[in-house]
């Protein structure tokens, strides 16, 4: 007889040629079953080359989940999962279950953080000896540790009764996986809950899990720090209710300890052991931030916003510069450039880069100014065109493709232009003092020369100079910078 247990957790791990050496070598004449919660290809290929006329039997329907478990998840910010995970922790008092993260350094994270944070949790992991592992298991049956941080292979084989909650910190890379996760709440007819916490880019594949197992996920909605307090200060009550009082026990002890309470009202009393068993929680929940769920319309509600809001903000005039991110422009020197050809404070709303072009808002009492000023603006050796923008150019920066190239736009909010300084050429250009441009380097837009100016890396424009013959390329004499 061979047993082979969690064979396809063995295959994922590498171990292809060991199986197939140890079924080559088991007898001709044999019986052997395969007993699978999922059905990966390599797991039918091994019944294809070693039984004989195989037969399936499914219990259920492939890869579904119990119908005893509700899937539910929160799509949050990267950045809030952890803080996302405590409230889950603390939203369900009585909570008992495993908490799946991806790799053995998340796993312990995790772990270390709950600990630290006076949860009562511990790690279970392929780092840990065997001993280390039979030492978490033991205190994970007995219920003295609520939550188990694990991997998808060291819970593999895990037989644990009762767990309220599977919560998935990351989701799986296989998507077979969760329906092992998920496999370990809602047993012997009971109710359980699987939870993950997933970020917008994971929508995806969280409706890959929904085609397989056959369920829909619940959006849930990230419970308040006063849900959270009520919820715990309630359960709190119910333990009281439900204690089982040995009065034998403590009956030499009550008449003291009813003198010393006899000066508080009953209400007193009931107020000072809910601050003294939840002012930490209270107080954590009262200064901590709300947790934004993210919206998975959003960004196609935004894309359908920005159709509609390109115009000017309140008090502001769009303006159109005919240069844009293939000249090399960013904010920056887009700002130097008014700083240096504009007289006075300029205030500059939103800016809008576009491959051939920009647009900026500024001041409605500075906008004719501004236009004037660079209405003869020169860069790189040609005329560029500064206007008020039309409908058609601010309608143009909502669509797909921008001048016949695909759009790539960067937007930036307000800043001021502190204006009040100009640095001209006699021909009409401009440089920033104090800056050397690089001057290596071809190709409009980037780093090097052409013909009047030069845009330089370091967002500041001059003209070229020779400084090894102080000649420019015809032979003729040319002012360095």
């Amino acid at each position: 007889m061979v047993v082979l247990d969690e064979a396809d957790e063995m295959l994922n791990m590498g171990f292809t040629e060991s199986i197939d050496a140890i079924l080559a070598e088991v007898p001709k004449k044999r019986n052997m079953l395969l007993f699978s919660a999922t059905m990966p290809a390599e797991i039918a290929r091994i019944t294809g080359k070693y039984m004989k006329n195989p037969r399936e039997i499914v219990i259920g329907n492939k890869n579904e989940s119990t119908a005893n478990v509700k899937h539910i998840y929160y799509m949050v910010n990267a950045r809030d999962k952890y803080l996302t995970l405590k409230r889950i922790v603390d939203y369900y008092p009585n909570i008992y279950g495993i908490v799946f993260c991806r790799t053995k350094v998340e796993t312990q994270e995790i772990a270390d953080k709950l600990i630290r944070d006076g949860y009562n949790a511990d790690s279970l992991h392929g780092d840990l000896s065997q001993q280390q592992r039979d030492y978490v298991m033991n205190k994970f049956r007995i219920r003295n540790i609520q939550l188990l941080v694990a991997t998808d292979v060291a819970a593999r084989g895990l037989d644990v009764s009762d767990l309220t909650h599977v919560i998935n910190f990351s989701l799986p890379d296989d998507i077979e996986s969760y329906t092992h996760r998920s496999g370990r709440t809602g047993r012997a007819g009971k109710t359980g809950i699987s939870i993950s916490i997933v970020h917008v880019k994971e929508k995806g594949k969280i409706r890959q899990i929904e085609r397989m197992i056959n369920k829909t996920f619940v959006a849930a909605n990230m419970p308040t720090g006063a849900e959270i307090c009520e919820k715990q200060v309630f359960s709190f009550i119910d333990k009281i209710e439900k204690v089982k009082v040995d009065e034998a026990e403590i009956e030499s002890l009550l008449p003291s300890v009813y003198r010393k309470l006899e000066w508080l009202e009953k209400e007193d009393l009931i107020k000072r052991m809910v601050a003294q068993e939840f002012d930490r929680l209270i107080g954590y929940y009262k200064e901590a931030p709300e947790i934004k769920i993210v919206d998975e319309t959003e960004k196609r509600v935004r894309k359908e916003t920005d159709r509609s809001s390109q115009g000017p903000e309140a008090g502001y005039q769009k303006l159109f510069i005919g240069i844009g991110k293939m000249d090399g422009i960013n904010p920056k020197n887009l700002m130097d450039l008014i700083n240096n050809y504009v007289e006075g404070r300029v205030q500059i709303g939103r800016i809008d880069l576009f491959t051939r072009y920009s647009l900026f808002d500024v001041e409605e009492k500075s906008a004719k100014r501004v236009v004037d000023a660079l209405r003869e603006l020169d860069f790189l050796g040609r005329n560029v065109k500064v206007d008020f923008a039309t409908e058609e150019q601010m309608s143009r920066g909502s669509n797909k493709y921008d001048d016949g190239d695909f759009k790539r736009k960067d937007s930036y909010g307000k800043r001021p232009s502190q204006g009040g300084y100009k640095s001209r050429s006699n021909e009409g250009g401009f440089r920033n003092e104090g800056r050397r441009p690089f001057e290596s380097g071809s190709g409009r837009g980037k780093e090097g020369s052409y013909g009047k100016r030069s845009y330089s890396g370091n967002g500041s424009y001059s003209r070229k100079s020779d400084h090894s013959s102080g000649k420019s390329n015809d032979g003729s004499g040319r002012k360095g910078y």
